[in-house]
């Protein structure tokens, strides 16, 4: 027998809560943070120059990492934003000084992010990156996430995003695929079954290839591991970190976010709860509670 029953609607806009949402802290961390969680990141062996950490904690125990890092100097997609700080003609030692001076007492980059597998899809990673972005106490903060074409972690945070764009060399990399393999670039376990499928003598020919091309081509490696620490990095890496590197550099295509900070210098407390968040939109003034005391 059938029942009737009163019409259920949907909220298109539902705005789930984790129920510890308001236990959850965010503050200042240390290394120490980025240790206990760093094995979840896919770039977990390198820190960024200038590294600051941020933790998400829940009754005391780390639950989230986010560490910022002082930003490129140069910078494509900043110079679609930031059009008067784009290098031209009649560029001096002066002129390149003060846009560096400029970009250093502004900009601050979200470079690494982890959250406790535990804790993830519950809203903490956006509402931690937009209370950290107020914390840190610059004018912008930047981000280059790959992953915000797929997860809207950074729009929901606040970020505006400009439209991708190709890796500077990614001409001279698919040019280098397209000599050596029949596989899409793109397909890494392809790429690698072609190499693997070679005899023991054609296997460490294409590693020595792969290789000097990589080291020419990645300005990573060439500025931050130059000399004995560039050969050293060199003899640690095997063909599989080798093929990535290379697909990174070439065909990686990070979207680059910016947030401005609507919070005046110095009025944000070290310590929020990770529901504070919610007390204002993403772009407005932090609204503090009457009375607030972290």
């Amino acid at each position: 027998m059938l029942i009737d029953t009163p019409l259920v609607t949907r909220d298109p806009n539902p705005r789930p809560r984790f129920s510890l949402m308001g236990e959850m802290i965010v503050e200042r961390g240390t290394k120490a943070d980025w240790d206990l969680l760093h094995h979840l990141h896919y770039k977990a062996e390198k820190l960024p120059i200038g590294p600051r950490f941020y933790k998400l904690t829940l009754y005391g125990e780390t639950v989230g990492v986010l560490v910022t890092g002082a930003p490129k100097g140069m910078l494509r997609e900043r110079h679609k934003v930031f059009s008067n700080i784009r290098p031209g003609a009649g560029e001096t030692k002066l002129t390149n000084t003060q846009r560096y001076v400029w970009i250093n007492e502004n900009l601050r980059v979200v470079s690494r992010f982890v959250i406790d597998t535990n804790y993830r899809g519950i809203g903490a990673g956006y509402r931690m990156m937009n209370l950290v972005s107020r914390m840190e106490g610059n004018t912008f903060m930047e981000i280059q996430s790959s992953m915000s074409k797929f997860n809207y972690f950074g729009q929901k945070a606040g970020f505006r995003f400009v439209k991708p764009m190709n890796a500077n060399r990614y001409e001279v990399v698919m040019k280098w695929f397209r000599l050596n393999f029949e596989a899409n670039p793109q397909d890494f376990e392809a790429v690698l079954a072609e190499i693997q499928a070679k005899t023991p003598e054609g296997q460490e020919a294409m590693f020595e290839k792969a290789i000097d091309f990589y080291f020419r081509n990645s300005a990573l490696e060439n500025t931050s591991n130059g000399g004995a620490k560039m050969a050293s990095r060199r003899a640690g890496m095997d063909i599989r970190g080798v093929i990535k590197g290379i697909q990174q550099i070439g065909l990686a295509s990070p979207m680059y976010g910016i947030w401005k900070c609507p919070d005046k210098k110095g009025s944000v407390p070290v310590t929020l709860p990770l529901s504070a968040f919610d007390w204002q939109g993403p772009n407005e003034p932090l609204k503090l509670p009457k009375g607030y005391a972290p």
